[in-house]
């Protein structure tokens, strides 16, 4: 446990993915003026080096983030999330990338709050170093499904519970239902953004299979695959569980995931998922 460092895979075809959705879950919230809470149970350090030894090895950004910086032209949503990048690398070059803190961060106005977990003894300090400056923001070094009932519902009861584990333990689909019940039960209103790999397709395709069998309405399952399910070896692909989405969150991605697919160069193996599991 805790050996997972994102900094090996940090803008890699998998954020690209999360965080574009990351950030349309967030501007559905800036639609009213009301305030919002959001939760990151799994924070990670928050920035990540992209010359550092570690991304380096992988080099994994090279056919994610990197070609997205290279494009000529994007639509609405992937420039908007190439924007989030370029604003944090001064001098044009590709050096840092962001992680969803820093994302969250970037759109939250003066009456929104953020709330960020993260256990790794490696990863904390940065992270609670990088946002010590904003009253907004609070970091935690805890479990990130223990804050889940400790934080939520939050007191401004609109927001995004965003949840992307290292899946290190075999029993992280079950981890991930029992809290997307919890929250259903206590936080009917709120947000729920889930990440999960693909790598094998019958553990995720079960925990879908399961979170349709709760009738929690109105959720969504979005997904992107570069190979291939039944090929051996490696991450072919990843997916997102959205329980509440903002309106018409559904039809931007229509838009875009193809989009996304077309520029990481998935070629004829490539596919893409969005389907409404449950009615909202």
């Amino acid at each position: 446990m805790l050996s997972y460092r994102h900094e090996f895979h940090a803008g890699n075809f998998a954020d690209c993915f999360k965080h574009t959705l990351l950030l349309q879950l967030l501007e559905g919230l800036r639609h009213k003026e009301k305030p919002f809470c959001v939760l990151d149970t799994h924070a990670g350090r928050g920035t990540y080096g992209l010359d550092s030894a570690a991304a380096r090895k992988t080099a994994e950004y090279q056919s994610g983030i990197a070609r997205l910086w290279a494009a000529e032209s994007l639509g609405p949503e992937l420039a908007a999330y190439r924007q989030a990048v370029v604003s944090l690398n001064s001098g044009g070059g590709l050096r840092v990338y962001p992680g969803s803190p820093w994302l969250a961060h970037a759109r939250l106005r003066g009456q929104d709050r953020l709330l960020l977990c993260e256990l790794h003894p490696g990863d904390y300090p940065p992270l609670k170093q990088l946002f010590s400056h904003d009253h907004r923001v609070a970091v935690h070094q805890r479990d990130g499904y223990e804050a889940v009932g400790a934080f939520l519902p939050p007191p401004e009861r609109r927001g995004l519970l965003f949840m992307d584990p290292a899946f290190e333990d075999r029993h992280e689909f079950d981890h991930l239902l029992d809290t997307l019940q919890r929250v259903h039960r206590h936080w009917r209103e709120g947000i729920v953004a889930i990440w999960y790999p693909i790598i094998d397709r019958e553990p995720s395709a079960r925990f879908l299979r399961r979170a349709a069998a709760t009738g929690i309405p109105g959720l969504l399952c979005v997904e992107l695959g570069l190979a291939a399910y039944d090929t051996p070896l490696g991450m072919k692909g990843c997916g997102m569980l959205l329980k509440n989405p903002p309106y018409q969150v559904d039809e931007a991605l229509a838009r875009w995931l193809p989009e996304l697919l077309a520029l990481l160069g998935a070629g004829a193996a490539g596919n893409t998922r969005i389907e409404w599991l449950t009615a909202a």
